[in-house]
């Protein structure tokens, strides 16, 4: 019997990987060529008396109710200059970016092949972390000021918003971005609702961006990601015992599901533990959902209401 099981495992982990093998190579048979337009360099290359030219190519990046001294100023302004520096060093050309931008729209098109290919456009904004990319259906904006590595001296951030101002989540930005199209808002405002929101919204980056680490998807430190497998269980349990799970205070998604430098339990040990551990939570249920009902597609796990996802996963997680 035991033989029996083995070759079954044996058996079911062959025909997954090779299911896996095809669908990359239909992946990487998409047709996929984007254009990157460089408005950082083009903005700050213009002469200041071809400001109407550079107005005239970009209209909607010069809102009409801006006076044209806003723009003159930044062109002069030692400090944005010295940032401009700072991004050609990083990104004297958007290459590799590209490739791999191409790559994820060949996993879109794939999941979503109506998906419109977007035009990529890089700029220097206003180092707002809520706007590091745009993603708008025939448009994709970079803020590359925003992606010049955690211990650049520009960034007086916390910790760990800094640490998600590396190369390596330019790609996980915009497919948060598009997630939010694609992933079905939760009707009923319960905490366990809300993980598994965020768990959808990374899971979709576990199909999106299949060569990415976990780290990366979530913006996690490698100690984090440490924790945060370390204490899942324990994680999970503090959510029972407290019975959080179907609990509607709205400050629990400020504890346990935003971006944070720790996740709130009300601890003394609080400030050891990874932070947004609630979406780490409702990731790992989604995972867990998605192994055990392969017959389900990616499409309609992500629009499925978060009680039946929860109910079928089966999720208990195990030391």
């Amino acid at each position: 019997m035991k033989k029996y099981i083995l070759f079954l495992s044996i058996s079911i982990f062959i025909i997954s990987c090779s299911e896996k093998n095809k669908n990359k190579d239909k992946i990487q048979e998409i047709p996929i060529e984007i254009i990157v337009d460089r408005f950082d360099q083009a903005f700050f290359e213009t002469p200041i008396q071809n400001l109407p030219k550079l107005k005239s190519k970009y209209p909607s990046f010069f809102p009409a109710d801006v006076p044209d001294s806003v723009w003159t100023n930044k062109m002069r302004n030692p400090q944005w200059r010295e940032l401009y520096g700072e991004v050609q060093k990083k990104y004297p050309d958007f290459n590799n970016k590209k490739a791999e931008i191409e790559d994820l729209f060949r996993h879109i098109k794939y999941y979503y092949p109506k998906t419109q290919t977007p035009k990529v456009v890089t700029l220097i904004y206003d180092m707002d972390v809520q706007y590091k990319t745009i993603y708008a259906d025939s448009l994709v904006l970079i803020s590359l000021e925003m992606y010049l590595g955690k211990n650049h001296k520009f960034y007086e951030f916390p910790e760990y918003q800094k640490q998600t101002f590396e190369p390596s989540q330019i790609l996980p930005d915009i497919v948060q971005d598009f997630s939010l199209n694609k992933v079905k808002p939760p009707t009923q405002k319960d905490l366990l609702s809300l993980m598994i929101y965020a768990g959808k919204q990374l899971y979709l980056k576990d199909a999106l961006l299949p060569e990415y680490s976990d780290e990366d998807k979530i913006g996690y430190s490698k100690p984090q990601i440490e924790w945060a497998i370390a204490h899942e269980v324990d994680t999970w349990r503090f959510f029972i015992d407290e019975n959080l799970l179907y609990n509607t205070d709205s400050k629990l998604n400020q504890r346990f599901i935003a971006p944070a430098p720790f996740t709130k339990f009300g601890l003394v040990s609080d400030n050891e533990t990874s932070g947004k551990m609630g979406a780490w939570l409702g990731w790992q249920i989604v995972r867990t959902f998605m192994d055990n009902n392969k017959d389900i597609p990616l499409q309609k796990m992500l629009v499925m209401d978060a009680s039946e996802i929860f109910q079928k996963s089966k999720y208990k997680p195990k030391k």
